[in-house]
C-alpha cells in the first residue's frame, strides 16, 4: 500500500488527465468513468468527495454538488503505470443524471 501524499500520478500522458473509474464499494458495481487533473484528485483527496475536471465546462466539479448524490471515498488504487485510478465509493443516491444508480445501464449486443 502506498500513502496518497506519496502517490506520483502520470498526469503527463492524457494532457493533464487521468481517467477515474469509480466503482460501488460494496457490490463493485461500475458507477461512473470521469477524468481528474492534479486539481481534482487534491480536492478528492482533502474532502473525500470524488471530484473531477469536466471537459465539457473547462471547470472542476464534485459529483452532486447539485443533487445532493455524492460519492464518498472509501478506496483508492492506481494502476500500474500510475495514470487511471479506480475509486470505491459509497454513492449518497442515484449516480447518473438519468436517476439510474450507474451510468452504465444499457447493455449492448454484439450479435
Amino acid at each position: 500500500m502506498i500513502r496518497a501524499e506519496e502517490l506520483q500520478l502520470n498526469f503527463a500522458k492524457m494532457n493533464g488527465l487521468l481517467p477515474a473509474v469509480v466503482q460501488h464499494h460494496q457490490t463493485h458495481d461500475v458507477l461512473m468513468v470521469g477524468f481528474m487533473n492534479a486539481e481534482a484528485w487534491s480536492l478528492t483527496r482533502e474532502k473525500g468527495l470524488v471530484t473531477f475536471w469536466s471537459r465539457e465546462r473547462q471547470a472542476l466539479w464534485t459529483k452532486g454538488e447539485t443533487s445532493g448524490n455524492v460519492l464518498r471515498v472509501k478506496r483508492v488504487w492506481t494502476d500500474c503505470d500510475s495514470d487511471t485510478l479506480l475509486i470505491e465509493a459509497d454513492p449518497a443516491g442515484p449516480v447518473c443524471h438519468t436517476g439510474e444508480p450507474s451510468c452504465f445501464f444499457q447493455e449492448v449486443r454484439l450479435a
